[in-house]
């Protein structure tokens, strides 16, 4: 690695011209500082590019001087994946300024959009075009696609659209040679050969800087129905999700599990909200359907699923949204359980997946583990349940300052991890690698596949000026 000299910052300067960089201080340390504020690195320049070729232009000074270059979009990852190290030789790439919607494709169900988009940006250019882009999770009105991209994103609408990577048709790229792959094609059959888009979605930036997309659109649908359910155990949720996937003709959006410790959270810390129940559940899920007709009948068909649930006592009892502000209410109770926990105290989160049926099995030893090895810990599980990822969260015991938990929190979360991996699961669901989980990703690879990872990585960027220190 090349220190950053005067000289080489200068070129870069000269590359992206007045406006095209940020070298103050002041103004750069947020840039510096990841989402959750663990990691602080240094960076002397922010670098805020405005086209693809001005990216190329200093990725190959870059190269040229063996400069390590950190991408990044808007910033809201949980794993440090977007953050400089503290040696301040490694420059920030923000993809901020280029923001532009370059085509969108309605009858071809198509959006052609730069990187540094910000993901409500998207979705209002489809609806637009009365389209929908399904992508849709807690940070879509800061975060950027092109860090959607390469953490390869879940959210909520996973169970019936996919994640990131099952919405993207094409990308550009800009590789750590400086040179441009231009692979935005708009097709949806393309056999001729390796299907290289998959190399970058989920890489974190460190084969290549996407940026621009060819994203999937899809018809908007009309109608919709969102119920929040009280269920005797995590067992009937996946009876449920079953029955209503099966009635709705597989019309499930979203299939959220919360725990009641989680709704405890959101009514004390959070204004404006309310128990949909007059009495206390241990378990809830948060239903959204939808069809593509207003008069489709589907409000009736979840009322009455819901009925033959009821009757068949796997659930104990339900409230479907009358409103557009009722559904929005219900969703505010699942939607503000991370910032709930935030202002609840310190806290640990864990980032995990496995096979639909074994999630019950996960809460059950998971949560016993927990209470054994942190007595008093509030275990406040939630997530995605229709595709199998849970976020395994603990805060603070009432009236403990946490110091007990928090030197614990290394061993149970590989406690945690270990259980997840077990059960055919995965320690990092959505929210990527980063610096935070680089050492478990070496755990638990196989050595074959491990080995493959290092084999590309060196294929792509033989000289690691890619986002060094993530992932690998």
């Amino acid at each position: 690695m090349t220190a950053l000299t005067p000289e080489i910052l200068e070129r870069l300067k000269d590359a992206l011209g007045p406006g095209g960089y940020l070298d103050d201080p002041a103004d750069m340390d947020r840039y510096a500082i990841d989402a959750r504020e663990l990691y602080h690195g240094n960076t002397p320049i922010v670098l805020r590019p405005i086209t693809t070729g001005e990216v190329a232009a200093v990725v190959r000074i870059c190269a040229d001087a063996d400069i390590q270059i950190t991408p990044q979009g808007g910033n809201t990852g949980y794993c440090g994946g977007a953050t400089p190290d503290e040696t301040g030789d490694q420059v920030v790439l923000s993809l901020s300024r280029m923001n532009q919607i370059r085509q969108v494709d309605a009858l071809n169900y198509t959006l052609t959009a730069e990187a540094g988009c910000v993901l409500t940006m998207i979705q209002d250019a489809a609806e637009e075009a009365d389209r929908l882009f399904p992508l849709s999770l807690g940070a879509e009105g800061s975060c950027q696609i092109g860090g959607n991209l390469s953490t390869n994103a879940g959210g909520v609408a996973v169970l019936r659209y996919g994640n990131t990577r099952d919405l993207v048709l094409g990308l550009e790229v800009v590789l750590p040679d400086g040179s441009i792959w231009d692979g935005l094609r708009r097709l949806r059959k393309d056999n001729t050969g390796y299907d290289l888009k998959h190399l970058f979605l989920g890489a974190e930036g460190t084969l290549g800087i996407i940026t621009a997309v060819v994203l999937k659109l899809f018809p908007r649908p009309r109608d919709l129905v969102t119920s929040f359910v009280a269920l005797p155990n995590a067992e009937a949720a996946l009876k449920l999700l079953s029955r209503m996937r099966a009635a709705t003709s597989d019309g499930v959006t979203s299939f959220e599990y919360i725990h009641r410790k989680c709704i405890d959270l959101v009514l004390t810390h959070i204004e404006d909200t309310s128990d949909p129940f007059d009495a206390r559940h241990t378990h809830y899920a948060l239903i959204e359907c939808s069809a593509g007709r207003e008069d489709s009948g589907l409000g009736e068909t979840v009322e009455a699923t819901l009925g033959e649930a009821f009757e068949a006592e796997e659930i104990a009892n339900a409230v479907i949204a009358t409103s557009g502000q009722k559904a929005a209410s219900l969703w505010r109770l699942r939607e503000t359980i991370p910032e709930a926990q935030k202002l609840a105290g310190l806290g640990l989160k864990h980032d995990i997946s496995v096979p639909l049926t074994s999630v019950p099995t996960f809460l059950e030893k998971a949560t016993t583990m927990a209470e054994n090895m942190i007595p008093r810990v509030r275990v406040i599980p939630f997530g995605h349940m229709g595709d199998g990822n849970i976020h395994f969260n603990l805060s603070r015991p009432e009236g403990d300052d946490g110091a007990n938990m928090m030197a614990k929190a290394h061993d149970l979360e590989l406690a945690v991890h270990d259980l997840a991996v077990q059960l055919d699961g995965s320690f990092s669901a959505e929210h990527g690698i980063g610096k935070l989980k680089r050492d478990e990703l070496a755990r638990y690879k196989s050595d074959v596949e491990f080995d493959l990872m290092k084999r590309v990585k060196a294929a792509l960027d033989p000289n690691g000026t890619m986002n060094p220190g993530k992932i690998l």
